[in-house]
Parts: C-alpha cells; structure tokens; sequence
C-alpha cells in the first residue's frame, strides 16, 4: 500500500468536516462540472491518436523561460543574490506569520493545542521513507516548494545510497520508499536506490513528472521502472494544455501526455499488469483542492477519450504556501486571504492521519525531515523538538541518516511544525 503518505486522503472523506463558505467556494470554483468541462478550454484535442514523440531535450525551453526578462524566476534570482537563502527563508516565514497575526491566529503547535490535539506531535512506526535524491529538473515549475530546475546540482553520492540501504535492510517495518526530486531520474542515485529496494522487497514509488521520459539517456526508463515493478505516481495537474503550460512550462501538456501513452504502453495503468499509474493533481490558484472522486471521473473520462490514456488513482494536494508559491502569492497580494482559507479549513480529523506520523524525509544531503516541506524550509528534524514542546534539541550527532541504524530509531520523536503545516491540515487533508 501506499500507506498514509498517499492513502490517507480517501479514508479521510468520510470524516470530512463541513467546510466554510470560504472553502466551499474554492472547491466549486474547481469542481463544478461547469468548472471541469472549462479544464479544457483552448485546448484542441488530438483524439485517441497518440501524441507526437517529443524530440530533444525541454532543459533548453525551462532555461528560456527562467531567463526572460521580468520573468519571476529573474527576480527570485535577484532577492537570493541580494539577501542570501537563510535571510530570504526568514523572510519568508516572517510573511506567513505576519499574515496569521493579522487573523489573530496563533502558531500552529499552539493552534492545535487549543483544538485539544496533544503535543508534541510525535512520529509512530514509520512505514514509508521518501528519498530526494537531488533538485536537478528539466522543468522549474512555479508551484514548486523545493525550487528544482535544470540549474541545480545538488544529488546524493554513493556514500549515502549504501547507508541508506543498509538502514532499509534493518527496518523490517518500512513498507514502503518514496523516491522525489528534483526529476529523481536524472540523478545517478535512483537506479541503484530503485535496485536496491526492491531487493529488499520494498514498494518502490516513482515520483515521475512525465516530461523526463523524453530525456537524452532516459529511453530505457518505462521498462526499468516496469522491470522492477515501480508505483509511478506522476503529476498532471489538469488534463488541459493551456492550464498546465501555464503551471509547468511550454510544450509539458505534450510531453505529459505522451508520457502516459508511453507508460500505458509497457502496462501501466492497464488492468491487470499489477503496474500502479497514479495521477496527482495540484490546484493552479489560490484555492483548496475539489474532491478526489469528483476529479478522478473527470480526468478518466477526458484523458481515455481524448487520447486512449488510462491510470489508476488520483490524489489531490494541496499547495503549500512556502518557497516560490509563497513569493508568488505575496507579490499578488493574496497570501493573507491563502492562509485564512487554510485555517478557516482546519479539520482536526486530519491530524492523526499526516504523512509526518509515518514518514521520514532523507536529503539529498542525508540529513532528516519530518516531511518533504520541511526539508524546502531547511527544518531538520530534531529528535525531541517541536514548537513549544520544550523538549531537548538535537539529539543525534550530525542530524543525519548516518546517525542511526534503523527507522525504528525515530519511533517516538516530536515532529517539527510551523505555519506551512495549515497546508496539509486544510479540508480532506493533503499527501
């Protein structure tokens, strides 16, 4: 299974409290059939012809794009330049918390504690181990919370794989290993981790975002992924061109789609091959995800219509107001209107099924998180901290995988929280 790091939002349906009208406008404005059948405007379909091969690289379209003049890319660059990563995080998180101060919203350790929820949060067994490998991307996608693009270097070194299967051979509990990025393909690191793993008999998830199997070197990947029975769960984040070029960049809606093809071509997808091909769909504005059973109709009905392309599921997330989606709404003037939805959203029936209980985060660098956001915001996990726990900090040596034997090590320690943590504590939750 997918355990809670993807499987958590479905049994969460049910428990779903009412929404405010704040929220349940956000979820219409997605989800009405109106808003649906609207995904697919400007879009000329191709029917179920398959879409035309995609030739070179997109490294050189992504570069183009980053660099154009006025572009936010050019002036992210420009605030890094002048301010420097750690000033420009804190800056960051000055915004979101200046934003809840004008809500009258405390922090969220101490929000939750008001809902009666007891803290620290604190890590169960884990269960799924989510890799980034490294942030090297052919795409640089404006949502992106941990900025990847074809101008990152940063990648795990074989030093770190080995620990990293070693810890994996003595956690029998582990069920599961995420691998992200970044494009996690284009790192060295993925194939042997992908090897590795699924000797161990672990689920392998591919966090694939479809474009890269278009990639020079990258033709063999569908049937390596295919060969050792890879999850692939690829992002698509509507079934129109024009709004996923928008989100993603030139020429991705074609590229994605053609991807599809590819994948269901060697089985995924394709009832009865035991080849898992999940969806993932991200919002393209300030608003909270529609429900899952209502977007996965559409996106089967589009995509097998229109271009003979089947999957699996579909899981919803929601994004989360850190890194370049965090400067994009500030610079719109809708940051503070982001979070009152996401808190007028609170659902405590949320808590007990957050992907942090189970999951652990590793680096490209080895170093641990709570979840994958955590690691964009460079907040390391502590082993005993927590916001307002009081409980002792830095408890392992070099606050890195290298410091323990076994995920059991971490049963136990208090998770880290901060104001982005409303993001997956917002309606049905998010993966």
């Amino acid at each position: 299974s997918l355990s809670r790091g993807l499987g958590q939002v479905t049994s969460m349906r049910a428990a779903k409290t009412a929404l405010p009208p704040a929220t349940r406008r956000g979820c219409l404005r997605a989800a009405t059939p109106a808003a649906l059948a609207g995904c697919s405007r400007g879009t000329r379909w191709l029917g179920t012809q398959p879409e035309a091969e995609p030739r070179g690289s997109l490294v050189p379209e992504t570069l183009a794009e980053m660099d154009s003049a006025g572009s936010e890319f050019q002036q992210n660059a420009a605030e890094l330049r002048a301010m420097g990563k750690q000033r420009l995080s804190l800056q960051e998180r000055k915004r979101r918390r200046r934003a809840l101060d004008a809500l009258g919203v405390p922090d969220f350790a101490a929000f939750l504690g008001q809902q009666g929820v007891s803290l620290p949060l604190r890590k169960e067994a884990v269960t799924m181990l989510q890799l980034n490998v490294g942030l090297l991307c052919n795409q640089a996608c404006t949502h992106c919370h941990v900025e990847s693009s074809p101008r990152r270097t940063e990648a795990m070194d074989e030093r770190l794989v080995e620990h990293i299967l070693r810890v994996l051979a003595a956690s029998p509990e582990v069920e599961t290993v995420d691998i992200t990025g970044g494009a996690p393909e284009m790192t060295p690191a993925f194939w042997p981790l992908v090897r590795g793993a699924r000797a161990l008999g672990k689920e392998v998830i591919d966090r694939c975002n479809l474009t890269v199997l278009f990639e020079p070197g990258m033709e063999r990947l569908p049937d390596f992924l295919a060969e050792h029975g890879c999850r692939v769960v690829a992002s698509l984040p509507c079934y129109s061109r024009e709004n996923v070029d928008k989100q993603r960049g030139n020429k991705v809606f074609q590229r994605s789609i053609a991807g599809l093809q590819r994948l269901n071509g060697v089985g995924y997808g394709v009832e009865g091959s035991g080849l898992k091909l999940d969806l993932v769909y991200n919002p393209g504005g300030a608003f909270l995800p529609p429900p899952q059973d209502v977007l996965r109709e559409a996106y089967a009905r589009e995509l097998d219509a229109n271009f003979g392309i089947v999957f699996n599921e579909l899981f919803t997330i929601t994004n989360m107001p850190i890194k370049r989606y965090a400067d994009h709404l500030y610079k719109a003037g809708e940051l503070q209107a982001y979070m009152q939805l996401l808190v007028d959203s609170f659902n405590v029936s949320t808590v007990d099924h957050l992907m942090c209980r189970t999951l652990v985060s590793v680096g490209h660098d080895g170093r641990m998180y709570d979840c994958d956001f955590n690691m964009a915001l460079d907040m390391a996990s502590r082993g005993g901290g927590g916001e307002a726990s009081g409980a002792p900090q830095l408890p392992r040596p070099s606050g890195t995988i290298f410091d323990i034997s076994s995920l059991d090590e971490l049963r136990s320690d208090a998770i880290r929280t901060g104001t982005h943590c409303f993001g997956c504590t917002a309606g049905s939750g998010s993966t």
